[in-house]
């Protein structure tokens, strides 16, 4: 993660399933507030829609981990040459996607038994994030002011994203934390590439990594990605919700219409009917 990509790839990673956690929920809260009371079962298409998360949690592991070995720079799968570790920072990096990679396995065989105690999805996302905020916790250590100071913020969203999974794992189906791990998992994404253009500028001028100043504006920086991430959560809730109103009582619509040209097709028949026996 040594460059601007090595940090691009992962915030691009968690800002696609934040976005996509956060209209997988809003969609499965409106068909739960629109189901009457005591049905449980779930349509196909959530199902299906668990298939695909899974599927794409574990494709982006396995590229992760590929990526980080196997870069021009990368270790190749050597931990160790005899005399030293060998790219340790890539094996840690390997190491976080290989535990997200095993939550998304987690999430198909969630899906697919009913043998899999329910929560061990959320469980083992909660995890995942536990271990990434583990591994940059000892990351960050003798690096320049700024740097540590960058990476350790990245740790509020990581370990606040752990905590609220894990409580999804005991309290089932509540749409405040559920849309609260997609906002943390975008904020954790824009960050990622925040600290990508701090500490691998595209253009102009280095940052000073010992300035406290620097410091200070990363900091509120890092409040207002929070910001954005909730009115990003806030928008996309409204437009999601208020246009599936919108198609489902265009549906209704169209099937009361049905009904009632098919009774006044009925009606007429039966008008048709009596004329002919008079």
């Amino acid at each position: 993660m040594a460059n601007f990509g090595g940090h691009a790839i992962p915030g691009a990673f968690f800002l696609i399933y934040g976005f996509w956690l956060t209209v997988k929920y809003i969609l499965r809260h409106y068909w739960r507030t629109t189901q009457p009371k005591g049905r449980q079962i779930m349509p196909s298409f959530f199902k299906r829609m668990e298939y695909i998360e899974g599927g794409f949690v574990m494709f982006a592991a396995f590229v992760g981990i590929m990526v980080e070995q196997f870069v021009v720079d990368g270790p190749h799968a050597h931990l160790y040459d005899g005399n030293s570790w060998v790219k340790l920072m890539n094996w840690q990096h390997s190491t976080m996607y290989l535990f997200f990679g095993i939550s998304g396995i987690a999430i198909v065989a969630n899906t697919a038994s009913t043998l899999v105690p329910a929560g061990v999805d959320r469980l083992a996302i909660s995890l995942a994030l536990f271990v990434e905020g583990f591994l940059f916790y000892y990351h960050v250590h003798n690096r320049p002011l700024l740097d540590a100071h960058i990476h350790t913020l990245l740790l509020v969203a990581v370990f606040s994203g752990s905590a609220s999974t894990m409580l999804e794992v005991f309290v089932r189906d509540n749409i405040v934390l559920e849309l609260l791990r997609g906002c943390l998992f975008i904020l954790q994404g824009s960050w990622f590439f925040q600290i990508g253009f701090v500490l691998y500028p595209l253009s102009g001028p280095q940052w000073d990594l010992e300035q406290h100043g620097n410091v200070m504006f990363v900091t509120m920086c890092f409040c207002w990605h929070l910001a954005v991430a909730l009115l990003l959560v806030g928008t996309t809730f409204s437009v999601v919700w208020f246009t599936i109103k919108r198609f489902s009582g265009k549906g209704r619509d169209i099937e009361i219409g049905m009904r009632n040209t098919s009774s006044k097709s009925s009606s007429q028949k039966a008008l048709l009917e009596e004329s002919d026996e008079e």
